[in-house]
């Protein structure tokens, strides 16, 4: 009779008051997963297997899938096995036990749902963005963020994920940068606002996934001016305006009249978009007003007056485009997008620009892109005395942004202020 009642086990709220030999060792093999690891297993109310940890004075408990059951105990040691891996790099228990168990999104769709919800956060909430600011600036890198998490072999953990996002781009590229920052954005998201585990919270530094150009191929990315007006002038001279085929000459009239307004105005490329005529109440003039707001660290610019500086050739006449007529009168056909990206789109597929920019590089060392019609209203500006102020006034940002984008401007307003001053002392 005794020996029947050793093997009857009585349960009361489902537990048992005797501890099978392999619930013992199950245990002591948790313990000693490491010396000190503060981990320790029991059964909960529903027999499933409960994780706690403590240390530092700090409890965390979770519970895993599996059953509490000898069958299970073995698959169950090597998952809090893992579990541990993950709390000794530094992560929370229930974020270890959901990296274990392989809860980070790896499929497209459930990244393509929180890219959804960063779009709505960009737009909505914070400094917020526009549409067209997020589709440039955030959109690109975070869609191919979102197909490589949804890949077959998806990167581990957010530096990867990075590097892969700009690889394709030139090491300390403004493109590289710009990208680096969105993934980050992205990822920050994820973790702070969908429940990813925080594996994947991306680093602090982006210094090393952006990196820096070699020596010999450093130039100034953001971009140079042209050498004068004059080559301006021959460069707009060899679209193909007359071309036989007419969506080519319909496509060259409309980006020359683009090119011409970021010359003659300073415009930047999305710039062009933003325009408007306007007339002077006092004076009945006509002219140029941007409805542009840019959106910056350093805060977000105003609409603005636009001021016209025409070119002048190696003749020295000015060049007559007749644009805010031709603009007024509905007259002057512009590209239905016209922004950095679309503008470099255009250039980079006319031989007359790859032939231009290689020589510019190779003999100046200077890089012209889409930009450099802006920054050489800025030259042209400083060339004919007109101060910093003023024409910082006029191409949209601070005197302190002016001069920091064109140190020449700087310089130029110190020695043109003390000249005046000793006009003024021999007057």
């Amino acid at each position: 009779m005794s020996a029947i009642c050793r093997l009857i086990e009585i349960f009361v709220m489902g537990k048992s008051f005797f501890t099978a030999n392999w619930e013992t060792e199950f245990k002591e093999d948790v313990r000693n997963i490491q010396k000190g690891s503060g981990l320790t297993v029991s059964s909960n109310r529903q027999g499933n297997i409960e994780v706690k940890y403590r240390k530092n004075g700090t409890s965390q408990t979770t519970t895993i899938p599996f059953s509490w059951s000898k069958e299970t105990k073995g698959d169950a040691y090597t998952r809090i096995r893992n579990i541990y891996k993950f709390i000794a790099e530094g992560h929370s228990l229930k974020a270890a036990a959901d990296l274990a168990q392989g809860k980070a999104p790896k499929k497209g769709k459930d990244w393509a749902y929180i890219l959804k919800n960063f779009k709505y956060q960009k737009l909505n909430f914070g400094k917020a963005t526009t549409e067209a600011t997020f589709d440039k600036q955030y959109k690109p890198a975070c869609e191919m963020a979102v197909e490589l998490m949804g890949g077959k072999n998806p990167p581990m953990n957010p530096a990867d994920l990075i590097d892969m996002c700009v690889k394709d781009w030139a090491a300390g590229s403004r493109t590289r940068q710009m990208r680096a920052r969105a993934v980050k954005q992205f990822l920050t998201h994820a973790v702070t606002r969908e429940g990813i585990a925080d594996i994947w919270n991306p680093p602090t530094d982006l210094k090393p996934h952006i990196g820096e150009a070699k020596p010999q191929e450093k130039i100034n990315r953001e971009g140079d001016h042209f050498e004068d007006d004059q080559q301006i002038i021959n460069f707009l001279e060899t679209l193909p305006i007359n071309s036989p085929f007419e969506r080519d000459a319909v496509a060259a009239e409309k980006w020359l009249n683009a090119f011409r307004l970021m010359a003659e105005l300073g415009l930047r490329p999305i710039e062009v978009g933003y325009l408007k005529v306007k007339k002077d109440p006092t004076t009945k003039e006509f002219y140029w007003w941007c409805d542009y707001r840019k959106k910056s660290g350093g805060g977000t610019t105003e609409p603005r007056r636009v001021e016209p500086l025409p070119l002048i050739d190696k003749e020295g006449k000015e060049q007559e485009w007749n644009l805010i007529n031709r603009f007024k009168t509905n007259t002057l056909p512009l590209p239905d997008r016209v922004d950095g990206e679309a503008c470099n789109t255009y250039l980079q597929r006319k031989e007359s620009w790859k032939s231009l920019k290689k020589m510019m590089k190779e003999t100046q060392g200077m890089n012209i892109v889409a930009y450099s019609f802006r920054h050489s209203y800025s030259l042209r500006a400083h060339v004919l005395g007109i101060d910093s102020g003023s024409v910082s006034m006029s191409m949209g940002h601070t005197l302190e942004a002016h001069h920091r984008a064109y140190p020449y401007a700087s310089k130029a307003s110190t020695t043109n202020a003390f000249k005046r001053a000793r006009e003024r002392l021999t007057a």
